[in-house]
């Protein structure tokens, strides 16, 4: 079973780590554009902040996604 992350409950600390961790993924999809690495990270954050995305630790692969918050109600 999936679970929220309150992107807001983290520490600033650990927030930056997931962000980065998440940017730095092969396969992150930003367009047809090249965007460094900040640019992706404060995209992600902003992403969170607006209500788009949402941070959901996935059980199976142990690891941290940030999905769009749509999807991460199908879930």
């Amino acid at each position: 079973m999936d679970t929220l992350i309150p992107y807001d409950a983290l520490d600033p600390e650990t927030l930056d780590n997931i962000l980065n961790d998440i940017v730095s993924r092969d396969g992150t999809d930003y367009g047809d554009y090249g965007l460094s690495a900040e640019q992706k990270r404060q995209q992600a954050l902003k992403a969170l902040q607006s209500g788009n995305a949402v941070l959901v630790f996935d059980t199976e692969s142990e690891t941290i996604q940030m999905v769009d918050k749509q999807v991460a109600q199908r879930m």
